[in-house]
């Protein structure tokens, strides 16, 4: 079985990443950043807004479109209120990510094996499948990207024929502007090309100066031309929106240089392996080619050191870490898949041993801990627990067995079943965890429909909420001292909280009727995951 996996590594990439998020994915809730994607992919179906795109009808330029498009054009196939459509061609660019990783590897190391294990490294880390949900537009970027980074590769390592590199060079790292801007570029290509001078030395490079010079046209061409059409077609929100978001580098979350220190665990259940591949001095005399893993721990400690240098600092900036160092990683794994089984010294085994045998045991009590918290929704679905008890605990099993006899690639393809069994028969369990305060604001545009009302939002009211309600809520409170009030004489509006002066201002003038209250928090009121801005209160209004 396991050979066959390793003869065919682009389709076992292929197959783990569908079999692992295209099942069940649409469970997990629309997060903030994708709200404010679907939402303009919406409107860019219902109100032709395709170049100069908005969310909410007003202006949304914070982010280049190509993402957007995407998701737009598989909301047109299968419908714009399908979550696993719209989520899809994510999932799709995780799957291109697992594979170029592989095909960058394969060129580093000419090994399939090893490749195989990068490829699949990258697309179970942590951050790289959660990124699709918690900011849809990086996966895309820096997906992209690595697809240019491999292309560049292919132009600074062949002698000739690297024509077609360039030509795809220049087209790839184009598309990672349309998706992001130069976030990739610094994050990822620059790290990319510190690293590959040092280790490789850019030999014969004044030969291909021309391809070079006809990437950074093609780059320009592909990647900014949006930005130069929005500029022109509307000059002032675009300058507006630009002077924004640059003022926010260095004055929005703003964390210390130190923050991105345990980027590492952001691999999630590679965690220990990853950390441990950083470790040079021991690991460098291990590795089976040093040349590759000089390269890979460069390419991942200059861009860990290039995001630190910037003052704003989020989690999910360091996405882009996590593919140089799921290559980095393979050579630890390579290492104890060649070796451990001669290992004696304690100091080498015993991290290996809690490593998988951790895993192992959350296979192994899941039964127990799985009930004790979903309790209330596995006896409705005894079958879908039944079946996720069932594979959990055979893959524990199953990994103590092989820790046993030592062999690390089993354990290594038994780890990854154990993630793919997580999300196909796990995931759909999380349903169980809704607070009693949980409702859906979706039936309220069917109803105010009916009633022939129009809804309005009276300050902020969160993307998530605007996305789950189906349609525009347009702002009647722009901001403390602006008002612009509908007028029909009876509207509904949805508000987080009125302040005494809101409310004086009001009853002035309408009769207020508060209908229903909205809440989109799984957690319950007042613990610590209970997010305010997730809640919004419904009033209808009449004028006096």
């Amino acid at each position: 079985m396991i050979k066959t996996i390793e003869n065919n590594p682009i389709l076992t990439i292929v197959v783990v990443v569908l079999i692992m998020l295209s099942f069940n994915i649409d469970v997990l809730d629309v997060s903030i950043m994708e709200a404010r994607n679907f939402i303009t992919a919406r409107e860019m179906i219902t109100d032709n807004n395709w170049l100069l795109t908005t969310m909410n009808g007003e202006a949304r330029y914070q982010k280049p479109p190509l993402p957007t498009w995407f998701a737009a054009l598989s909301g047109l196939i299968f419908g714009i209120k399908n979550i696993l459509a719209l989520r899809f061609p994510g999932i799709i660019m995780v799957i291109l990510t697992g594979v170029y990783s592989y095909l960058l590897s394969n060129t580093l190391l000419k090994n399939k094996g090893h490749s195989l294990i990068n490829g699949l490294l990258t697309v179970t880390s942590f951050y790289v499948i959660g990124i699709v949900i918690e900011a849809p537009w990086d996966i895309f970027s820096h997906g992209f990207m690595l697809i240019g980074i491999f292309h560049l590769f292919q132009l600074f390592e062949k002698q000739k024929k690297y024509w077609q590199h360039t030509l795809l060079a220049g087209l790839f790292i184009g598309f990672s502007f349309m998706c992001k801007g130069p976030v990739s570029f610094y994050a990822l290509l620059i790290p990319f090309l510190i690293s590959y001078g040092i280790i490789f030395k850019y030999k014969h490079f004044r030969a291909k100066l021309f391809s070079v010079f006809s990437i950074l046209i093609l780059i320009l061409l592909v990647g900014g031309w949006w930005f130069l059409y929005v500029r022109l077609e509307d000059p002032q929100t675009f300058l507006n929106i630009t002077n924004k978001e640059t003022g926010n580098w260095g004055s929005y979350n703003v964390r210390p240089f130190y923050y991105y220190w345990s980027f590492f665990t952001q691999s999630g259940i590679w965690t220990i392996p990853a950390f441990i591949s950083l470790l040079y001095p021991y690991l460098k005399s291990r590795v089976s080619n040093l040349k590759a893993y000089k390269f890979s721990f460069y390419w991942t400690i200059f861009a860990v050191i290039l995001l630190s240098i910037i003052p704003e600092k989020k989690s999910r900036y360091l996405m882009p870490v996590l593919i140089p160092l799921a290559i980095n990683t393979g050579f630890y794994i390579e290492y104890l898949i060649r070796e451990f089984k001669n290992i004696k010294d304690k100091r080498e085994t015993v991290p290996v041993y809690f490593n998988f045998g951790l895993i192992a045991l959350i296979g192994i009590v899941f039964p127990f801990a799985g009930y004790l918290f979903l309790k209330d929704y596995t006896n409705a679905n005894w079958a879908l627990y039944t079946v996720a008890v069932f594979i959990l605990l055979s893959i524990g099993i199953a990994i103590i067995v092989q820790l046993k006899r030592k062999n690390i690639n089993s354990i290594f393809y038994l780890t990854i079943c154990f993630m793919i069994g997580v999300f196909v028969f796990v995931l759909p369990l999380s349903k169980a965890l809704k607070s009693d305060s949980y409702k859906s604001i979706s039936q309220l545009k069917t109803k105010v429909e009916k009633e022939n009302l129009k809804v309005y939002s009276f300050g902020f009211v969160s993307p998530e909420m605007i996305w789950n309600f189906g349609d525009k809520i347009p702002q009647i409170k722009i901001n403390d001292s602006t008002y612009n009030f509908p007028k029909e004489n009876k509207f509904g509006i949805l508000v987080n909280g009125f302040s005494p002066a809101d409310t004086k201002l009001l009853k002035e003038n309408y009769t207020i009727v508060q209908y229903d209250t909205y809440d989109l928090n799984r957690s319950a009121p007042g613990t610590k995951n209970y997010k305010k801005r997730l809640l919004s209160h419904y009033y209808v209004l009449t004028k006096k």
